[in-house]
């Protein structure tokens, strides 16, 4: 049976994410257990929510088989050879998790434009999809989640929705030039540190 761009997509962001998971899991000294638990929270968890309020059935979240092994696979192999990325923490985190948010907002958003879904809809499918399971992994590991910073974060997400609501992608191809682009962006953002504009409300306070 053909693999079509959803399954790569999806198999995509999970091991983005998985691998995301267990660094900062590792980065924050957590036990095995812990590596797996959160590897597998962030590369589950955004489709998690996103099909809860689609209202996809449960066995849509338990029936990804493949997924789960790729997810295992890329954990253990982290496991065995930390050393891969020891030196390049921080660099390998954003990696990985920039290739999961770009996989699963252009998958999220996807699937809610071949639902027919408006634009409203389809820009939340995309942020909850991208950014979900990263928000659920910085709680988990007690950090402030990603999508709340001042580092553009979710935007990448809001512009996949864009992207495929207007059909400006609308080929297998033209979808996985859109998750590089994506990845690059966010790459290129953290290290730039583009932000979103913030009321200083402090600074306003005293002065009143």
């Amino acid at each position: 049976m053909a693999i079509n761009v959803w399954d790569i997509l999806s198999i995509i962001g999970t091991i983005a994410f998985a691998l995301s998971g267990a660094i900062v899991a590792m980065e924050e000294e957590f036990d095995i257990l812990g590596i797996f638990v959160l590897g597998f929270v962030t590369a589950f968890g955004g489709g998690a929510i996103r099909n809860v309020l689609i209202g996809l059935p449960i066995n849509a979240l338990w029936g990804q088989g493949p997924e789960f092994h790729f997810a295992l696979g890329a954990m253990i192999i982290i496991m065995l050879f930390p050393k891969v990325v020891a030196k390049g923490w921080v660099r390998a985190e954003v990696l990985t998790d920039a290739i999961g948010l770009a996989a699963f907002s252009v998958q999220g958003a996807l699937h809610a434009v071949r639902l027919e879904q408006p634009l409203s809809a389809v820009i939340v499918a995309a942020v909850l999809t991208g950014a979900g399971g990263g928000v659920v992994r910085d709680v988990l590991a007690g950090r402030k989640p990603n999508v709340l910073r001042s580092e553009v974060y979710a935007g990448w997400s809001i512009i996949a929705g864009l992207v495929l609501f207007f059909k400006i992608a609308t080929t297998d191809i033209e979808y996985y030039v859109l998750v590089v682009v994506l990845t690059a962006l966010r790459m290129i953002g953290n290290k730039k540190k583009w932000h979103l504009p913030k009321i200083n409300w402090k600074q306003d306070k005293e002065n009143t």
